[in-house]
């Protein structure tokens, strides 16, 4: 049966959801003893930025929305268990009655919606980025300019004591649970793996003494809480960095966690300092869980499995498999609140996805912002951003279909408006069509999809391989142009020889390079140009071997931490990226990715040049203005990624003859080819119509 206003599928009572046939493991019921969890789903520990904000009712309406979305268990972002294990000065922790007062509003407005909600307790340790930070040993973290103080026998006692005290808080304000934070080379962490521990006590040097930091933490929380209390222990299966833990010691320290009293072991994967990368869109979906699953059948409580599982269907898969009793998803509920709820219900196709790009999630979380969601820009801010029925609906036109127009008709169509949508190519999209050619960036693939689910289901009139004119908009009550960008002339002589392509002739068209290529413009579309020029058959990214092999990741029955050195393939091709800036090509790509692509493209042998001007391009090459004089770059193909400019022809034919026009995406600021900000851009004002 479906629902007379939405058409969706609804569930009668005594009826059984489609999706429990589609995922009778996912949506299983798990038994903890003293409660049952309604699914298998766990929505990972993220850092929101919302709880340092102040505003609890902001922070409820997150997490509630999730709750109601059906997640099995929520974790919370990591809350300090005191002030030098703050990530940052000011962290939000369970300080004083004021903050218990505080989660608990929170934490009922998750159990009015019928969830669960466990705190995470993180302690930086020596990544905590503050003067005070602390650790096992006095060695300086490479992401943090803060040398750590060396605990004594008193220090470790309080750290202790203050994990301890903060499970009893969180219990206090109305949590189910907590989870303690033991791995991605946080503090705990710090203590298990000789790569900081150099420790002569009984704190440091036999595992046996590595270990008993975290052992008496779960023993003292446990104490703290009682027996019919959540307790979760996010353990380190892979450090991934030099003298990382031994698989034998994972194993040891799993059976004592068991039995100091967690509840459930959740999988971590790698140090934050690790050059591996282990949650960005380029790492293989569930690119882990065979970690996990050598865990499974080692202890007697259940094991959460974690990284890169986007779907329901990916989720599915790896319980199917054995590799997990849980599956953990985090950036999936910033993408669709409603993830578990839509696969209960059959519609699937209709979950926003989370591509992986850390653009507005991580991004934004080291640079001090809210955490948001490229493809969901309600994300954190759903009391602000609400996409209610107008009170007068209209006539809408939206001229292009990328994405910042397909989001606003998205919007516009979901609060009622009568939305056409023209686009002059053959299909919707836009730019997203060429990042999804680029390997490591198959998710955009699904994004795509979505996007066409999603304009088919609300109804939008869509208008493909129409060049709209302002005659044809005529009798709309609102137009928005979303007509994206066109190239930049970069305006050097000799580029309109046979063998100088730009980025849209090599990633649309398809067009052939040969061996040797310059590559100018190294912002985020010259980093793709070459990583898609650099490969050859099918990305990495789909076939989990290869990719293990490319950047060292081995079994950590074979290696400590499970690191060994990359084995990365031959480039396909010569190519040199090149960029006027005399600064580090890469420089301003994300804060969280941008190491990836530089380490990606090194590993391929590009040379990276910055500081270079374009004096011309001749049938050799490019003759470079550099320091030295002038240099010959002998390349066979020279490929242009020298910026974009605003296509506003048609804004501006719309404006001469008086119309109001709306103007969004890169027609409207073309700096950088945004899709974060086009859809957000395009929500908001769609919001608002």
């Amino acid at each position: 049966m479906t629902s007379a206003r939405s058409g969706q599928p609804v569930t009668a009572p005594g009826e059984v959801p489609q999706g429990a046939s589609l995922y009778p493991h996912l949506l299983a019921p798990l038994d903890l003893g003293h409660v049952s969890l309604r699914n298998r789903v766990l929505m990972g520990s993220m850092h929101t930025g919302l709880e340092e904000r102040g505003d609890w009712d902001r922070v409820a309406a997150y997490y509630a929305e999730r709750a109601a979305g059906g997640a099995g268990l929520i974790v919370t972002g990591g809350m300090a268990p005191n002030t030098e294990g703050a990530v940052f000065p000011g962290a939000a922790g369970l300080f004083s009655e004021d903050d218990i007062a505080n989660h608990r509003k929170m934490t009922q407005a998750v159990h009015d919606a019928g969830g669960r909600i466990a705190m995470q307790i993180l302690h930086a340790g020596r990544y905590a980025y503050g003067k005070d930070c602390v650790s096992s040993s006095q060695i300086k973290s490479p992401i943090s300019p803060f040398v750590p103080r060396e605990l004594d026998e008193a220090g470790i006692e309080k750290q202790i004591s203050d994990f301890a005290t903060a499970a009893e808080r969180a219990r206090e304000a109305g949590y189910d649970g907590v989870e303690v934070m033991g791995s991605e080379g946080y503090f705990i962490n710090q203590f298990l793996a000789l790569h900081v521990n150099r420790r002569e006590d009984r704190w440091g040097g036999t595992y046996e003494n590595r270990m008993r930091l975290p052992v008496e933490i779960m023993k003292r929380v446990r104490a703290a809480v009682g027996d019919d209390f959540i307790i979760i222990y996010r353990i380190s299966l892979l450090d991934l960095v030099p003298d990382g833990q031994r698989w034998d010691e994972v194993l040891t320290l799993a059976r004592a966690m068991e039995e100091a009293g967690a509840s459930i072991l959740n999988t971590g994967i790698g140090w934050h300092e690790a050059r591996i990368p282990t949650i960005a869109t380029s790492v293989p979906r569930a690119a882990f869980a065979w970690v996990t699953k050598k865990l499974m059948g080692q202890v007697g409580i259940p094991v959460i499995t974690s990284n890169r599982i986007n779907t329901p269907d990916v989720a599915e898969a790896v319980l199917a498999e054995g590799c997990a009793d849980m599956v953990s998803m985090a950036r999936p509920f910033l993408a669709d609140a409603e993830f578990v709820k839509k696969a209960a219900e059959g519609r699937a196709e209709e979950i926003a996805p989370c591509i992986g790009c850390n653009q507005a999630c991580l991004d934004h979380t080291f640079a001090g912002k809210i955490s948001t969601c490229l493809v969901n820009p309600r994300a954190c801010y759903e009391t602000e951003l609400n996409y209610a029925l107008a009170a007068a609906p209209k006539s809408v036109a939206v001229v292009g279909a990328g994405p910042a127009g397909l989001m606003a008709a998205l919007v516009a169509a979901q609060r009622g408006h009568e939305v056409v949508l023209f686009e002059r190519d053959g299909q919707i999209g836009g730019q997203l069509n060429m990042a999804r050619v680029i390997p490591g960036k198959e998710e955009f693939h699904g994004l795509v999809d979505w996007f066409e689910t999603m304009v088919a289901r609300a109804g939008i009139t869509l208008r493909l391989n129409t060049e709209a004119s302002a005659e044809m908009l005529e009798g709309f009550d609102e137009v928005i142009v979303a007509t994206g960008v066109v190239p930049r002339d970069p305006q050097i002589p000799g580029q309109d020889g046979a063998h100088v392509l730009n980025y849209i002739d090599v990633l649309k068209r398809g067009a052939k390079t040969g061996r040797r290529v310059a590559v100018l413009g190294a912002g985020g579309i010259g980093f793709d140009v070459s990583e898609y020029l650099t490969h050859e058959g099918e990305s990495p990214t789909l076939h989990v071997g290869e990719w293990r092999r490319e950047w060292g990741v081995a079994d950590p029955e074979d290696a400590p931490g499970g690191l060994v050195a990359p084995q990365p393939p031959a480039a396909a091709r010569e190519v040199t990226l090149l960029q006027r800036k005399a600064e580090r090509p890469g420089k301003r790509l994300g804060k969280t990715t941008g190491w990836i692509h530089r380490a990606s493209l090194a590993a391929r042998g590009v040379t990276m040049r910055g500081g270079v001007g374009y004096r011309e391009i001749t049938r050799e090459g490019v003759v470079l203005d550099t320091d030295e004089g002038p240099q010959m770059l002998e390349a066979d193909t020279v490929v242009l990624c020298t910026g974009q400019e605003p296509l506003r022809a048609l804004a501006d034919a719309l404006q001469a003859k008086g119309r109001r026009v709306h103007v969004i995406g890169g027609a409207d600021v073309a700096a950088e080819l945004d899709a974060k900000r086009a859809i957000d851009q395009g929500a908001r004002l769609a919001a608002t119509l």
